[in-house]
């Protein structure tokens, strides 16, 4: 039994833990705030990169980097290039002052694991590298493609290899650099020839180019082998990290909606030395306004 004294104590002790606890939780997007929400994006340790794709695709794509600015994010990526309008992306984020940090210039299908589309392949990267130089960006997405019935991984990344030294060249000439992007099987994308760290690392050894590098999503390398600060730092001694972007598990939605330490992860990155934008090809939980603050607050430590 709580006697008068010890209940006014345990009720004054629970009333500052909760307010402490209110104090170090993010403001959700449905509270009433006075705050500058253009300053959001301007975190202290990471650039991040809005993801246009699945930010506020319900808006048209140029809206989606007005949005971007608003919320005071210095950059933002997008997959394939082909058919969005390049003119009006290139004059809108330099009228904001936005990086385009990468964009994707060969995807899923068809797979630069056959070397039939070694051809295509070298084509599409010199005309990605001509956009790149239109947007002012210096990264480019290439996917390694499907399984192919009756191929082994092995033989399939040996093609994906071939396929990069083919472009690297070009890639070296335009100082473009082209960012090879490792999936995840067990969710998202089951029945691709390229995950994990270690055969991408491989791969760019292989390959040996200033100007070929990894895609090192956060997201698709927890799913697949866990242990991420312990394999940043393996991608960061091996040379091989170009680019990272995240999403929180499961859901991929952003950081603070599941069960991956961001602020940690972020911090081992920072430690690093890495440098260069993080991509938020995340899905929003709630909103997007609410997300911006949760990936804000992973940038804090």
């Amino acid at each position: 039994m709580i006697d008068n004294i010890s209940r006014r104590t345990f009720v004054a002790s629970a009333f500052a833990g909760g307010a402490i606890a209110s104090m170090n939780r993010p403001v959700l997007a449905d509270e009433k705030s006075d705050e500058d929400i253009s300053k959001i994006g301007k975190t202290p340790h990471t650039r991040f990169a809005v993801n246009c794709e699945m930010w506020w695709n319900k808006l048209p794509f140029i809206e989606r980097i007005r949005k971007t600015a608003e919320l005071g994010f210095p950059a933002f990526e997008f997959w394939p290039w082909a058919g969005k309008d390049l003119d009006a992306i290139a004059g809108l984020s330099k009228d904001l002052g936005l990086t385009v940090a990468q964009f994707t210039a060969w995807g899923f299908r068809p797979g630069l694991n056959d070397p039939t589309n070694h051809a295509d392949f070298v084509k599409a990267i010199k005309e990605g590298c001509q956009v790149a130089h239109q947007l002012e960006c210096k990264m480019m997405t290439v996917v390694g493609g499907d399984d192919i019935e009756g191929v082994s991984q092995k033989e399939m990344h040996a093609q994906i290899i071939k396929g990069l030294k083919l472009a690297a060249p070009i890639a070296e000439d335009n100082d473009v650099t082209l960012i090879l992007e490792p999936m995840n099987i067990r969710v998202d994308h089951k029945g691709h020839c390229l995950y994990g760290s270690a055969p991408a690392i491989r791969i760019c050894d292989e390959v040996d180019s200033s100007h070929v590098k990894i895609n090192w999503d956060l997201y698709h390398m927890h799913i697949t082998e866990g242990d991420l600060c312990g394999h940043l730092r393996e991608g960061f001694a091996a040379g091989r990290i170009g680019y990272l972007q995240l999403a929180d598990h499961p859901g991929r939605n952003e950081p603070g909606t599941g069960e991956i330490h961001y602020n940690r992860v972020l911090k081992e990155a920072h430690d690093l030395g890495y440098d260069y934008f993080v991509g938020l090809e995340c899905r929003q939980l709630e909103d997007e306004l609410t997300a911006a603050r949760r990936v804000a607050a992973a940038d804090v430590w």
